[in-house]
Order: C-alpha cells, then sequence, then structure tokens
C-alpha cells in the first residue's frame, strides 16, 4: 500500500523508541520533591545534591572519585583535560560514535587518530588499534585510547589492558551510553584511568537536561578535574590555570539521585526485553549467524566477559532504509546510530582519511538499526515491532 493510503494512527497505536511519560510517572512525587528541597535551598550550582550524587555514582562504578561537570560531551574534554592530554598528544579512538567523541579530542588540542570497529560489537577493534599504534610514525606521540561503550555493551578491555601495558598509553572510557555495565565483574566508569558519563535525557540515568561525570580512581586527575570545571579555580576568584565553566547544577544532580536508586532495575528490565527481542525474531525465523546480513537480520553480539545494559538494541538488517520507512508507515520508530562515520562527516576533512578507509564502520553505518528499548516497554509492543520486521522479510 502506497504510504498516502495508509491509514492515520492516534498515539495509542504507535510503538515509539523512548517514552519519558512512562518512567516519569511512577517516580513523578519522588523528583518533584527533590526539585522542591533544591528550589528551598537556593543552592542551584554545585549544591549538596551534587556532592551526594558523585559520591553515590562513584561508589557504584567503585571509584573514588566522580566530578559532575555540564554535560557528557565537557565529560569527554573535562578527562582529557585533567590528564594534561593537548597539542602533540595524539589521542585514538572510534569513527562509529557520537560527534563529540572526536570533538572533544580537538578541543584539548590534540589530533585525532582513528581505527576500525569489530563487526559484532561496534566497538572498537584491539587489533586494529595494535595496527596502529605499531604503524604510528615517529612524529606522532598516541597518548591516550579512546574506546567507546557502544549502545551499552563495554569495548574489549582485556585487549586494550594489554596495549596499555606495551605501549603506555592511556585508557579513557566514553562510557556516555553504559552506566551499569561491567566488564568481567568491574563496571564501566572503573575500567580506564578516567571515563567519561552522559545523563543527556534519553540515557539509561537521564536528567532532565545536560549533565555529566568524570570518573577516576586517581587523585591528580581528579583535583585538576574538580578545579578545570570552575575556570581553574579552587579558591573562589584564585585562578591556577584556564579552564571552563562546566558545572553540574544542582536540580540535576537531585534528579539524578532520584533515579540512582531505580538504574539497576531498569538496566535489568531493559536486558529482560533484548531477551524478548532475541526469541520473537528467532520464533520468526529472522535472526541470523552474522556478522553482516543476507535475507534477516543479525541481533546484538553480547561478549561472554560483559553484561550488556542495552541502551539500544541494534540489529543490522540489508536494505535498511526501506525497513526503516516500512516500519515507519506502521507506526514504529526505529533509529540510526550513526549512519555516516565521522572520519567522512564534513568539520573531519581535515583528519585526511578516505571514504574506504575504514569498511567495517562504513558497512555498519549503512545496516545498523536501533529498534524501541525502554524499561517500560511492554510484550504487546514489542510483537508488533517484529511482527513487521518478518512482514517486510516475508
Amino acid at each position: 500500500m502506497p504510504s498516502s493510503q495508509i491509514p492515520a494512527r492516534n498515539a495509542a497505536d504507535k510503538v515509539p523508541m523512548l517514552d519519558f511519560s512512562r518512567q516519569y510517572q511512577p517516580i513523578r512525587a519522588e523528583i518533584l520533591a527533590a526539585i522542591e528541597q533544591v528550589c528551598d535551598s537556593q543552592r542551584f550550582i554545585l549544591g549538596e545534591e551534587v556532592r551526594r550524587f558523585e559520591t553515590a555514582a562513584a561508589s557504584l562504578c567503585r571509584v573514588a572519585h566522580g566530578i559532575g561537570c555540564a554535560s557528557g560531551t565537557d565529560a569527554l574534554w573535562l578527562a582529557m583535560a585533567a590528564a594534561e592530554i593537548g597539542p602533540g598528544d595524539a589521542v585514538l579512538t572510534t569513527p562509529l560514535t557520537f560527534f563529540s567523541t572526536v570533538s572533544s579530542i580537538l578541543r584539548v588540542g590534540a589530533p585525532p587518530l582513528l581505527a576500525d570497529i569489530d563487526p559484532r560489537t561496534y566497538n572498537l577493534d584491539p587489533v586494529s588499534v595494535a595496527t596502529a599504534l605499531r604503524d604510528r610514525t615517529k612524529s606522532i606521540r598516541i597518548r591516550a585510547i579512546l574506546p567507546v561503550h557502544l549502545y551499552g555493551q563495554c569495548a574489549d578491555w582485556d585487549q586494550f589492558e594489554q596495549l596499555q601495558r606495551e605501549f603506555g598509553v592511556l585508557l579513557i572510557e566514553d562510557a556516555a551510553q553504559a552506566f551499569g555495565a561491567t566488564w568481567n565483574g568491574r563496571p564501566a566508569g572503573s575500567l580506564g584511568d578516567l571515563a567519561a558519563f552522559s545523563f543527556y535525557p534519553t540515557k539509561n540515568l537521564s536528567a532532565y537536561g545536560d549533565a555529566g561525570l568524570v570518573t577516576t580512581g586517581n587523585d591528580r586527575f581528579a583535583d585538576r578535574a574538580s578545579i578545570l570545571r570552575v575556570h581553574g579555580m579552587r579558591e573562589r576568584y584564585f585562578h591556577e590555570e584556564i579552564g571552563w565553566n562546566s558545572r553540574l547544577d544542582t536540580i540535576q544532580a537531585a534528579v539524578l539521585l532520584v533515579k540512582l536508586r531505580y538504574i539497576e532495575g531498569w538496566n535489568r528490565a531493559r536486558q529482560q526485553r533484548a531477551n524478548i527481542y532475541d526469541e520473537l525474531f528467532m520464533q520468526h525465523g529472522l535472526a541470523e549467524p552474522g556478522p553482516y546480513p543476507e535475507r534477516g537480520v543479525v541481533l546484538p553480539y553480547i561478549d561472554p566477559c560483559g553484561t550488556h545494559v542495552f541502551h539500544q538494541y541494534v540489529i543490522r538488517a540489508p536494505r535498511r532504509a526501506a525497513l526503516r520507512a516500512f516500519l515507519a508507515e506502521r507506526g514504529i520508530g526505529s533509529e540510526v546510530y550513526y549512519p555516516v562515520p565521522l572520519h567522512l562527516q564534513k568539520p573531519f576533512a581535515s583528519l585526511g582519511y578516505a571514504e574506504g578507509a575504514f569498511p567495517e564502520s562504513e558497512r555498519a553505518a549503512k545496516e545498523v538499526l536501533a529498534l524501541p528499548m525502554f524499561p517500560e516497554l511492554t510484550l504487546e509492543e514489542q510483537q508488533r515491532v517484529v511482527a513487521a520486521i518478518a512482514e517486510f522479510f516475508g
């Protein structure tokens, strides 16, 4: 049926990618009480709730320090700046990630270098990183590796720690999508020398605006991050260096403190819904072994060393554009994370990478598709999603 002939659907018929209201309503009274307390205190920037959230989040991540800041993008910059990464210090990361992973490297004045992904997990591939490290010219000093825990699954940290031992580089986690994920029982945020989290409203642990966090077990890095977020001040109006205005506001910290009590349960709910998706796809005979799809879809791969918190449930599918349009016609949400690898983004043309430089990232960018995923997603909604995909491929 042409899209112009498809009958209009009301909101109840649709399956959204994300529904904020379903999370909000059960905790509404707690959220409003927490915000009211901040308003009563009149401490809106770096108030008591910020300190409490930093302590509680660091404890969940099993690290000594949490430093709240204004956004996940700022957390990436702050982590690198705290480690004194700057001009001449190359940072190696992935092309299949959000824009800020690479823009934050440029923001500290460091040259970004890229390596390809593992086609099963979509995370930075340690083998490609090792090749880049060994092939570097003497004029390039690679100071850090910045793996991204994409979609809610930790990168292969055993391999990255081996590279750290061999090459003496720092390891910094882009954990923006992975609060609560683990690698060999160790939480995201505790794996590297530093880590950066985002609490953007769509994240598993989310604020009601922008918010971020740096975690580290290193006292010196934590101290520098703490003063860099407030214009390089330790004592008011006495500046030790040039920093930035990247303070976590108290209302966001209060919201996060409430949600922190629920995050483990919400992540378990995401994992349960991922299992249901897997079962439904297999029941319909749509699941392919992967890593590349031919006639059906490739389901998310879970590394046995880690726990996946499914910030996104991402399949690989042939004819993705047509599939997305088919789902949209049936009121089913979907999204592509990310349609253009960063080395092919216009602002990063100066990095010097041409099309074909990272074939796994480029192929994934043409095939990945995120399906509706949030803790309150119903079984009936999941059945509708998979039935529609089965209809498309049927």
